[in-house]
């Protein structure tokens, strides 16, 4: 018998909370939280605005050991981990350490402390002989993208498999599945999964102003990311991380747990076409979609809601709207779409685990997130993006899907177990 997986904690930090609750409230409310840069001056550039956590470490409990040691990624990753722990009550002392496991995916993994030591040792760049007493004793930790994993392992007290994802912006909801797989194959019980970026750096700001991804609407932070409006042109870089607690189904209803969601399918598909091109007709993602609704045993009419990529890119939008006509059908025109990056922003390879959190108390709460921002709804995204405001109604079952530069494609089902209600 093929084991399930549940979710059974979510752990949230993004834009505009400080952990899953707030992050629902605001998703929920359709307030965004973008805003003008402040962890360095953006005057330079042409996209000046992000989606900021407020995250303050100490407050989290980490020690100065901790801080000095992490990158911000790597905090915001245990933060978010603790809170998911605590969320699904496991006993993690209790259980057998090699039966855990952590799988993290991170895109840019620790750009900040990268770019914070290249500018301490070289003096902002003005020394091409440096002088190698300024450099960081912890400069190891932010070379090692798997280092973050390893931070997540050790507060949880995992010494199962520990993997770290990154293929870019679908790294989190990859990251995900490869933990769904593990379950499932039996090598481990419980699995620590998810993602975390902090990418807001001037790095790689100006990477993304070199061909022009993000938008240069300055003087409108909170009205910036508008996907699917026919005025959008570019994402809104951000910061974030969201970790789950995932345990074989039948484990977790034996212990009482409280299952926000199974997850029922996933694939994975690459165009072969461009670094960041997309072809219009949204194949390779429909394609993705069709194996995870297949795997999930879920006919396309059956979505009660899917959760958009929706990155407010011109062409990434028309080229999902697109894959959503071709794998759903008719079925499109009547699902209720959306996405929540108008609202916490785009933070790469977070960003996938942060909206399978926001899926998972989708189906929990019975609430659709809007897609704010969307006044003028482009002609060529003419599906259901749920503008402005959210909507309560029942959420049995969610496909989630994800799209990054270098042709990947994601998608991911949801679903209410039998007999679970809210």
């Amino acid at each position: 018998m093929t084991r399930r997986v549940a979710i059974t904690g979510i752990g949230v930090r993004a834009p505009g909370g400080a952990g899953r609750k707030e992050f629902w409230d605001l998703l929920t409310s359709g307030r965004t939280a973008t805003r003008r840069i402040t962890f360095f001056d953006p005057g330079p550039f042409r996209s000046q605005i992000a989606g900021e956590c407020d995250f303050d470490p100490v407050r989290e409990g980490l020690t100065p050991q901790q801080i000095r040691r992490m990158d911000r990624a790597a905090q915001l990753a245990v933060a978010s981990a603790r809170e998911a722990v605590a969320d699904s009550g496991l006993e993690f002392a209790d259980a057998d350490p090699h039966t855990i496991g952590v799988s993290l995916g991170s895109a840019v993994a620790a750009a900040t402390s990268l770019e914070n030591e290249y500018l301490a040792l070289s003096d902002s760049g003005r020394n091409w002989l440096v002088d190698y007493d300024y450099l960081s004793p912890h400069m190891f930790d932010y070379l090692t993208p798997a280092v973050s994993a390893g931070e997540v392992a050790w507060t949880v007290g995992a010494e199962g498999p520990v993997t770290m994802v990154s293929d870019g912006c679908t790294s989190g909801l990859d990251a995900i599945a490869h933990a769904c797989r593990l379950i499932r194959e039996g090598t481990t019980d419980i699995m620590i999964a998810g993602a975390s970026d902090t990418p807001i750096t001037p790095i790689v700001v100006a990477c993304f102003d070199a061909i022009k991804a993000t938008t240069p609407r300055n003087d409108e932070p909170e009205r910036a990311s508008r996907p699917f409006d026919r005025s959008r042109n570019g994402f809104v870089l951000a910061e974030g991380s969201a970790i789950l607690v995932l345990e074989e189904l039948q484990s977790a209803r034996r212990r009482g747990a409280h299952v926000y969601a199974e997850i029922s399918g996933y694939a994975t598909r690459l165009n072969a076409y461009h670094m960041t091109g997309l072809k219009p007709d949204g194949r390779e993602m429909a394609e993705a979609i069709r194996v995870a609704l297949a795997e999930s045993r879920t006919a396309a009419d059956a979505i009660d809601y899917v959760n958009a990529h929706g990155s407010g890119t011109k062409q990434n939008d028309r080229h999902e709207t697109a894959a959503f006509k071709r794998s759903l059908g008719e079925h499109a025109h009547r699902v209720p779409i959306s996405s929540i990056k108008s609202m916490v922003g785009h933070s790469l390879g977070a960003i996938g685990s942060i909206e399978i959190a926001a899926c998972a108390l989708a189906i929990d709460q019975g609430v659709v997130p809007p897609t704010a921002n969307l006044r003028e709804p482009d002609p060529e995204c003419d599906l259901d993006y749920v503008p402005l405001t959210a909507r309560e109604q029942r959420v049995d079952t969610v496909l989630s899907v994800g799209s990054g530069f270098g042709g990947f494609q994601s998608a991911m089902v949801l679903r209410r177990p039998e007999g679970a209600e809210r």
